[in-house]
């Protein structure tokens, strides 16, 4: 590094840059273009120096707090606090800067500033035993010890012997002022006759304590817990349960239509299998559903009876508008209801027009895959002959290659018989070093053998002294008297006779408290379970009046129904269906022709149209299923009419192929 001209000034300006510095309302780059700024006055190597040094006390700080503290709670007790970033700025540039300094120039830099200062923070930091203890340990709580023992401590252990003959030529130059002060003829004035405050006194080291005899670990740390095989019991427990319910279910299907299993057809043979499609199979539903009874629990019965209160309350509400000249709404809501139906039949025929549009370019799709695996064939045959092609050139290329390598293992070959002569001699030289070192080694071992056994000698004896200190005879009964007091002269203090008194009189209280807390439960249930009596007869009052007037209102649209008319079909329904039929005759004899079994599009080519049909069979019946039941419930509520039922059921069995069944 170059020298600098006026050192003590430098660390000044880093000094004053350090004070003016808050972490907390600053940051680290603010700072550096703000001392920037200052040292524009100064070289460009003085201020690379200013700048470095004052990043690196920033960086380090932890560092170097470390050593500060310490420095002025231990010698620099007298020192002032304000200038602790000289020494921040002094401990840096010997820890991290003193390689690149050299030592030329870390002199001139600490003999700029205050002699009695500086000579004091050296002693003190490059003392050998605070080094090597108490600094390498708090440096290494922070840093990994290795990298702080060799990057810091080792370097700095090393520059000891010539720091130390700085910090003596300090001292030399401290004395040197001292007597140069007390032979001057100047008049100085005297300091007050202050007392000295004394010397902190170093706090005694409290006693590490021992460390109790750890109790052993309990068994049941390496056994499962018995609440984890308990729940794997319930859990095993359950999905039998499971599996018993989902078999009862399989076997108690659904009734009201039953799939008969086709045969299977060749797979050529595709009308056979349009013939031989399943159809739908209507049973009559057996027994009466509305008679089921259900058992009901409180907060049903509860709900239910306050559903009848309401719709009491409603119907009276209702007779009383009529009685002052109120509009009944039914002739309305047999028009809305009318008017529904009408829009229903609107939307089912255009349902029915979107399947059998979709039916329709499933044909020409076919079509046009039959074309398509033509000229893939065609395709298929070039590639064949292309790669027959390849194939040949490649196998000649790898007898060459063969060729070629054949040779190469040949000059391998004559390659090896030379290193084996060489290995030879190898082994023979390292069989000799390693008979040499067996020797010694056994040497060696004799003699470790030897002091393990005088050791182990000396363990035991005093293992033998131990256990008979121990097997003497020791004294710990305390009797106890449980009639009379501890003796602290607590307020409240009594004995254990008493206090097991005390808690027998306080059981008794709880346990009658408990008695009558018991009775209250039990008239308040008594009372509830009336409660819930009175309500369900009168559930089935009103119940018995409901299913009387569903009974009459059933009976009038039965009878109306029988004067309308069935369903009426699409003109557009009728076209698409003509023109569908006319598409699979097409595509039939075009598959005569061309001898190809026609495929789903999409499908895979293993998949015959027997797979295909059972695939889309399944999701209509099972939705043909649901809608049975949906129609049953609604009818049941009288929620749907008897016409739009049959229209409904028509379009659904129109849609699987099937005839329309009657909903009874």
């Amino acid at each position: 590094m170059v020298e600098m001209a006026n050192p003590g000034k430098h660390i000044e300006i880093v000094v004053q840059q350090l004070n003016k510095y808050n972490p907390e309302n600053e940051s680290v780059e603010h700072l550096l273009d703000e001392s920037a700024k200052v040292l524009q006055t100064l070289n460009g190597t003085d201020e690379a120096f200013v700048l470095e040094t004052l990043s690196g006390c920033i960086e380090y700080k932890p560092l170097l707090d470390i050593v500060v503290n310490a420095f002025f709670v231990r010698d620099g007790k007298h020192c002032l606090f304000s200038e602790r970033n000289l020494y921040v700025v002094i401990c840096y540039l010997a820890t991290f800067q003193l390689e690149e300094l050299g030592l030329q120039q870390f002199s001139r830099i600490v003999k700029s500033l205050d002699i009695a200062k500086m000579h004091k923070f050296l002693r003190f930091f490059f003392n050998v035993l605070n080094l090597s203890t108490w600094i390498k340990d708090e440096w290494s709580q922070i840093y990994d010890s290795l990298y702080v023992k060799e990057n810091w401590i080792d370097p700095l252990l090393g520059w000891q012997p010539k720091i130390e003959q700085l910090i003596k030529q300090l001292a030399d130059k401290l004395a040197n002022r001292v007597t140069t002060v007390k032979t001057s003829t100047v008049t100085k004035p005297k300091e007050f006759d202050l007392t000295t405050p004394k010397p902190r006194a170093i706090p005694i080291p409290e006693p590490i304590p021992l460390q109790e005899k750890h109790q052993p670990v309990p068994q049941s740390t390496y056994k499962p817990p018995k609440e984890k095989q308990h729940l794997q019991q319930i859990k095993y427990r359950n999905r039998r349960r499971a599996e018993e319910l989902l078999l009862e279910a399989n076997v108690s299907q659904f009734r009201c239509a039953t799939v008969k299993p086709e045969k299977k057809a060749p797979r050529g043979n595709i009308s056979g299998i349009m013939k031989n499609k399943t159809k739908f199979q209507a049973q009559k539903i057996q027994g009466k559903i509305d008679n089921v009874p259900i058992k009901l629990n409180a907060a049903a019965i509860l709900r239910e009876g306050a559903l009848y209160q309401r719709k009491m309350e409603q119907e009276l509400n209702r007779i009383e508008s009529l009685l002052r000249g109120g509009h009944d709404p039914s002739e309305f809501l047999e028009w809305q209801k009318q008017m529904r139906e009408k829009d229903l039949e609107q939307q089912l025929a255009e349902i029915e027009c979107r399947r059998l549009q979709g039916k329709l370019s499933h044909e020409e799709a076919v079509l046009a895959r039959q074309n398509i695996i033509q000229e893939n064939k065609k395709k298929a045959e070039l590639k064949r002959e292309e790669t027959a092609e390849l194939m040949r050139q490649y196998a000649e290329k790898r007898l060459q290659e063969e060729k070629e390598m054949r040779e190469l293992v040949e000059q391998v070959v004559e390659g090896h018989k030379n290193v084996k002569q060489a290995r030879m001699k190898l082994q023979k030289y390292k069989r000799q070093i390693v008979q040499e070192v067996s020797e010694e080694s056994r040497e060696l071992l004799r003699q470790a053998l030897e002091e393990e056994e005088e050791k182990i000698r000396k363990r035991y004896e005093l293992i033998q002294q131990i256990r008979a200190i121990e097997s003497l005879p020791f004294f710990r009964k305390k009797f106890v008297d449980l009639t009379q007091t501890a003796g602290y002269g607590f307020s409240g203090e009594m004995s254990i006779v008493e206090l097991r008194e005390r808690l027998a009189l306080l059981k008794e209280a709880q346990k009658k408290a408990e008695e009558e807390k018991r009775d209250q439960i039990i008239h308040e249930k008594q009372a509830k379970e009336q409660l819930l009596l009175d309500k369900l007869e009168q559930i089935s009052l009103f119940r018995a009046a409901l299913g009387r007037a569903a009974a009459l209102k059933q009976e009038e649209k039965k009878i109306k129904s029988q004067l309308t008319e069935g369903p009426v079909k699409d003109e557009r329904v009728l076209d698409l269906q003509k023109k569908i039929i006319e598409k699979t005759m097409e595509r039939k004899k075009q598959a005569e022709i061309l001898k190809i079994t026609p495929q789903k599009d999409g499908a895979g080519p293993g998949r015959s149209w027997e797979t295909y049909g059972n695939s889309l069979q399944e999701p209509h019946w099972k939705e043909m299923e649901e809608s049975r039941e949906q129609q049953f419930k609604m009818l049941q509520n009288d929620l749907l009419s008897r016409e739009t039922a049959q229209k409904m059921a028509a379009y659904q069995a129109a849609k699987i192929g099937a005839t329309s069944c009657i909903l009874r």
